[in-house]
Order: structure tokens, then sequence, then C-alpha cells
């Protein structure tokens, strides 16, 4: 956005500004005073009041008093003291490494302003304890979210004196007409209008839009409880075109709209006039990377649109979809992590996604690095759940990669568990034979995925909390959303390694995050049997992935379930046909359902649970994967794994990841094929 456009947009923002006299006067005196009366200016308020349009207020005032004005939002930083502190040197313009408290000026003022500060819950106490106090004494800090200070905040003396707090409430009757008189909404309508927002900015922000759009008819809200969903609701209805109907609709669906973005959502070569029309809505916001809803707005939209157009929410979701991957194909890498950030929003309806977006709003626990003051806890952590072998295993690994590990921690800063990322390919071969998990996973890797060189593959070796160890949990939540982030943020990675102390506990989970159940990697330490899951990131890559998840969560892959017949019987011909069919359409559900083996009794024995597709795929893995204790039939298990159950995409291909001569991967394949419809006819007599 260019410096002239950004001044038109504040322009016409502040045109529109009313109200909130006594606040701007506050803020103006205490910037205007020899020595800061207070540090921290606290306003709160639920969604829609005018928080974020007051801290614009706040940040022109200041610069217009000379002060420097670093704005950020709880939006755009994960909720640890590291994001934190590298999204304040990006909004400040400070190097990467910069000493915040050193960097910021000693003279004049600064304002820090805030919003979206009910995000940044988790580093409430961080914030008070350590962060604010090593600031110079010139530092105002504004907050700006749905909840009030925490009791810490208003017990402490100190903060007592050095904070003010505001609650913001709905404009009076006076600032009312007055905001509905500068949007040019007749007065003959301002009583009703009144009476149905009491006040509510947002609310009646949506009603000057409302009669934008049809100047001349009187403004005659449904009653409803919902005002915000009742407003969005006659404006959807009222909107220019069904172009621009869909333009609104699908911007609820993205994180940030852009005008390429939104080309491409509605199919057209040409979307600038709808983007335009989308900047000028009163309850659009704009960041240096796109125009977003506000937050209540977006709700709204995005559920009509689920439940009353689910054929659009699935088609704009692809489209959306394929914009993401094509950028992260072909765009800077230095962008990656942004425009997967989107493609991660895009999904937080996903049962996999999801318990982030819920943590993040709760704000019960947050990332950080690990401390030395955090071994001790840790270990107790380690030992408490999984014993003192365990615990010793830990500590080497701890003090081997500090650096990958990462500590859960409540909002005081007390430690609530830690997950420890092993890279499996830069162990010492004495180190990693020291460790039944190591030395359970690199054998496996060895023998049936061996890594190529700059591959690399990571072992989730310990992940657990403080008192639900690997049960679900917050932390837990927490847990799996980092491991999310390495898949899709690590450079390299063939192979990941997931163990579980109860690995069937996690059978449905794990199978529908697409990781395999590998016994070959299973591992036991003082006596107790830990299994493994895994994924192959070559076979499936991380967008590949993430297209899958979004397949499966918008109900576009998965099979119905067969229904219940009598088991045929086939002779031997044709059940070795059966079985090269099956084993061709491994990945087809639709295929394998309907393969003659899906009758037979080697299926009809599993579970009424499981469809006769997912029962046929299961007999098949299963029947193979029992020849990864003998060493002889491990060749015939790679040939089959990298054909048919994670299958390359050439045989060729799938020769090359075995590193073995074509005509020698087509021997074992056949030898393979053979040893498996052997076994599985001796089964289905």
């Amino acid at each position: 956005m260019s410096t002239s456009l950004q001044s038109r947009l504040e322009q016409a923002r502040r045109r529109q500004f009313v109200g909130r006299v006594e606040d701007k006067e506050l803020f103006r005196a205490a910037l205007a005073a020899a020595e800061l009366p207070f540090v921290v200016l606290h306003l709160f308020g639920p969604g829609g009041i005018g928080k974020t349009t007051l801290l614009r207020e706040f940040a022109h005032m200041a610069r217009q008093m000379g002060a420097r004005v670093v704005l950020l939002d709880g939006r755009d930083t994960d909720p640890s003291p590291p994001f934190f502190e590298a999204a304040l040197r990006a909004a400040s313009q400070l190097p990467a490494d910069a000493d915040i408290a050193a960097a910021l000026p000693p003279d004049g003022r600064t304002v820090l302003l805030i919003d979206t500060y009910e995000l940044l819950a988790p580093l409430d106490n961080w914030l008070r304890n350590d962060f604010l106090p090593q600031l110079p004494d010139n530092v105002l800090l504004v907050l700006a979210g749905r909840q009030p200070p925490g009791l810490a905040w208003r017990a402490d003396p100190g903060w007592q004196a050095m904070m003010r707090i505001v609650p913001l409430r709905n404009l009076s009757t006076v600032e009312s007409r007055d905001y509905l008189a500068r949007r040019n909404v007749p007065a003959g309508q301002h009583d009703a209008i009144l009476s149905f927002t009491h006040g509510h900015a947002l609310a009646l922000s949506l009603v000057a839009d409302v009669a934008a759009q049809q100047p001349d008819a009187p403004f005659q809200p449904e009653k409803a409880p919902d005002v915000i969903k009742a407003l969005l609701e006659q404006f959807i209805q009222q909107a220019p075109t069904h172009a621009h109907r869909e333009a609104l609709e699908a911007s609820a669906l993205v994180r940030l709209t852009t005008e390429s973005l939104l080309a491409v959502l509605l199919n057209q070569p040409d979307a600038h006039d709808l983007f335009e029309w989308l900047r000028g809505l009163s309850f659009m916001d704009a960041s240096r990377h796109g125009l977003y809803p506000h937050d209540l707005a977006r709700e709204a939209l995005a559920a009509d649109l689920r439940w009353r157009r689910p054929e659009l929410h699935a088609l704009l979701h692809g489209r959306a979809r394929h914009f993401y991957i094509q950028r992260v194909q072909h765009g800077d890498p230095r962008e990656q992590r942004h425009i997967l950030a989107d493609y991660i929003f895009l999904h937080r309806d996903n049962p996999m996604v999801r318990p982030y977006f819920e943590w993040q709003i709760s704000g019960h626990v947050f990332t950080d690095r690990l401390h030395p003051r955090d071994i001790v806890p840790v270990l107790a952590i380690v030992q408490r759940h999984e014993g003192e072998a365990s615990a010793q295993l830990a500590a080497h690994w701890l003090a081997r990669f500090p650096e990958r590990a990462a500590v859960f921690r409540q909002a005081g800063g007390d430690v609530q568990g830690f997950l420890l990322l092993l890279p499996l390919a830069q162990l010492q071969p004495a180190e990693r034979e020291s460790d039944p998990a190591t030395r359970a996973a690199w054998n496996f890797l060895q023998t049936v995925a061996p890594l190529r060189p700059k591959e690399s593959a990571t072992l989730f070796r310990f992940w657990l909390a403080v008192d639900s160890y690997q049960a679900v949990s917050p932390v837990q939540s927490r847990i799996f959303l980092n491991v999310v982030q390495h898949y899709l943020t690590t450079p390299g990675l063939a192979y990941t390694l997931f163990p579980c102390a109860d690995p069937d506990f996690w059978t449905a989970v794990f199978t529908y995050a697409d990781l395999q159940r590998i016994p070959a990697a299973d591992f036991v330490v003082d006596g107790r049997r830990y299994g493994v899951y895994g994924h192959d990131w070559r076979q499936t890559p991380p967008l590949a992935w993430l297209e899958l998840m979004a397949q499966r969560e918008l109900g576009l892959t998965g099979s119905v379930p067969a229904p219940k017949v009598t088991a045929v019987v086939l002779n031997e011909a044709e059940f070795g046909t059966a079985v090269r069919e099956a084993l061709r359409d491994f990945t087809d559900m639709t295929a394998l359902q309907n393969n003659p083996l899906a009758q037979t009794r080697l299926v009809s024995q599993k579970p009424d649970s499981m469809n006769r597709g997912e029962a046929l795929q299961s007999v098949l893995r299963e029947t193979a994967e029992a020849w990864q204790a003998n060493p002889r039939q491990m060749k015939l298990y790679r040939a089959l794994y990298h054909t048919y159950f994670q299958p390359a995409a050439t045989q060729e291909q799938a020769a090359e990841l075995l590193d073995l001569p074509f005509s020698t991967y087509r021997r074992h394949l056949r030898q393979a094929i053979e040893e498996l419809t052997d076994r599985l006819w001796a089964r289905s007599r």
C-alpha cells in the first residue's frame, strides 16, 4: 500500500471518528506531561466496541505530538516471548538481533500500541514482570483487548500507581447521531437505528453500510438478539450484485484478501472494482498484506456461508488452497512462512487444526525456548511419567540439543510440558545406539526409507504434559501445533516418527493425519513398550498433505461404508488377480471396496467400524509389515512399501529409493507379490 493511499485511508477514518473525548484527553495529557503519569493504559471492551479505531486515533495524536509510534496486533504474533520480541523488532524497524530496551531512543516519547491483547494472554505475567520493567521510562504502552487486566496487575502497588484502566462503552446517543450524520444516514432513520444498535460501534457502521447500499429504503432491521448477524444478513441481501456478495463471503473465508487472491476466488480476470468495494466497507480493515473483516463479521459471514451454500464454501476453499500452493512453490522462500500461515488459517475448522485456534483464544499455554532453569522441572516430568531410565535419556538429549526443545508454559511461566525433536541424521552412531528409540528409528529408516543427501528425519522423542502426560489437553494441542509447524517449515524433511505410550489411543487421530503405524520402529524403555507412527514426506510432501487434510475436512474423500454382504469364494487364479489389483489400487478406496477380496473372509473378520475398502487395505499392509522381523523378507517388504503402500512416482524412482538396479528391484517386487498372495490365500482357506 503506497504512502499516499495510506494517508488517504487514515484521513477518511479520522473524518468518521466520533466520541471518546475523555479517553483522548487522558492520552493527550499523559504524552504532554514532563514525566509520564502512568506507563500502561489498558483499554478493554467487547468485540466491535471500537478498540481498534481508538488505537488508530491515539497513533495519529501521538505522531502529531512528535512521539514515535509502534503498532502491534496480537493476531500477528505467536504468544511466546521470542516471537513477540521478533514481531516488536519488525514493527519498530529494529535489527533482528537488537536488544529492544537498549535500542529504543531514551529521549522524546515512544508509544507502543498493542491491539487484540486477549490473544497474548499467556504473555501477561512475562510482560508485567520481565519485559516492561526493562523499558525506558519514556515508553507509554497502550493495551487493547476484550478482558480487563488480571488481578496481578491491580493488586501490585507499583502497577496500581503506573497504570490506568479504561473500560470502553457503547457510544452515547449524541455521539451515535453524530456518526450517522457523518455517514450521510438520513436523520429520520436515526431513532430506529439507535433503538436497534444502542450505540454499538460496529453495529452502527454496519447500519451505515446497509443504508449506503439502498439510501432511499427505510431501515427495518429484523428483531434478533444477535445484532451483528442480523445486520450482516441484511447487508448481504442488499449487496449491489451477486458478485459483490460472493466477494464479501470469500473475504470471510481467508485470513487476508488481496486483489490477486480475490480474482482467483471469484474466477475473474479482474477483481479491482470488487476489491475497492470491499476496502470501503466499514467493517473491513487493512494491513500491509491485505484486507480482513472484523472478527465478529467474519464469524457471522463464514458460518452463514457454510450453512447456506456448502458447495460454494467448498469451491472457494479449493481455489484458495490452490492459490497458496502455487505461491509457496514459486515464491520467495522468505515468504513461505507467511503463506503457510494463510493456508493454516484456511483450515481453522479442520479437527486437526481447530484445537490451536481454541487454545489461542483461551490462552492457557504458550511456547518458549528451553532455559537452563527448566532442566530440573522438565526431567521431573519425564521421570514422573516414564521412569528414571527415560529421564536419564532425556537429560542426555537436552544437553546435546537444547535448541531442539520447545517448552510450554502457563501464563505465570511455570513449565507445563515440553517437546523434544531429535535430528536423527545428526546423531553420532554411539549415542544413537544408546537410546532404544533412536536405535529403532534409525534401523527402520536404514532398511525401509533410507535418507538421501541433504535429507533429514525427525524423531519427536519426548512429548508430554506435566499432569496429563500424552492425553488430550491444551498442552497436547499446543504440542501438535508445533509438530505441524515443523512439518511445514523444515527444509529437506524426509521422514518424521512419532512415538506414543498408548499407540492404540491415537490410531483414529493419526490415521486421519496420514501417519502410518510402524511396528518396526517400536522400542522398549524400563519395560514399557512405545508404539511409533511415521510419515514419509517424500511421498506426500507438506502441501500435498495439507490438501489431503482439506479434502477430509470438507468431506471430499473418505468412503461410504459398504453394505453387508455374504463372503464370496474365489479360486486360486481369481484370488491372485484380485491381490495384484488391490495392490495397484491401494490408495483408491472406492476401487478397494469393489475389489473381490473385499467380500472374502479376509475382510469380513475385520471390525464392523471399518468399511470393506479400509479393511482390505489394513489386511494387505499388516500381512506385509509382519515381514519386517525377518531380514530375508525385509527386502520384499521394502519393494511393496515404495511401490504400493507409499508409492514413488514411478518404479524407476522406487528402485532409486531402494538403491537397487532396476532389474533387481523388479525381481524383489515380483517375489513380494507372490509371497503376499500365498500368505493371504492360506489365510482365506
